[in-house]
């Protein structure tokens, strides 16, 4: 990605682009912009009890490999973005990577993902979707031993390509 810069705000009560100018909601029309590379990073991650997380790490769990199928889970929830999100395109996905972090200390696992397509819309929303099903599916699996898990922090990271260029979060920690 090229340097990150953030693109002018946007005035407070500036027409959102989901709104047509009656006041109903519609598809953007994206049939005139430019196909570009597009990027989007997000990450979220999920907190447990102690014993929860030891499980996960050991890959033991009575579902079987709890980080390997939520990592499919987020490819495949990247793909489905269209059919779970309204007003979202389909989008011809080029890549998606997910990538787990195990932190002992705090007892949660973030998701990092990384989508990206050459096209005229952003992948953004497939990042989060795919962070969010990701970490849902961990919860899934370790429901029985922890329901007391909490996800938390999902947010987009960055996001490059397009018009509104290249544009990463202050706090990407």
């Amino acid at each position: 990605m090229n340097p990150p810069r953030k693109p002018a705000a946007k005035p407070p009560g500036a027409p959102l682009t989901h709104f047509d100018a009656g006041g109903q909601a519609h598809m953007v029309d994206v049939g005139a912009k430019v196909e570009t590379t597009r990027v989007a990073r997000a990450r979220g991650r999920i907190r447990m009890a102690p014993g929860t997380f030891a499980l996960i790490k050991s890959g033991k769990a009575k579902k079987g490999d709890v980080l390997g199928i939520a990592r499919i889970a987020a490819i495949q929830a990247s793909k489905r973005t269209s059919d779970l999100i309204p007003l979202c395109h389909p989008i011809a996905l080029t890549r998606v990577a997910a990538e787990f972090t195990l932190d002992a200390r705090r007892h949660c696992v973030t998701l990092e993902v990384t989508a990206e397509t050459v096209g005229r819309t952003g992948v953004e929303m497939e990042a989060l979707t795919a962070v969010a099903v990701g970490l849902l599916t961990i919860y899934d699996m370790c429901k029985a031993a922890d329901r007391g898990m909490i996800i938390e922090d999902i947010r987009l990271l960055e996001k490059a390509g397009g018009k509104s260029g290249h544009w990463t979060t202050d706090d990407d920690k």
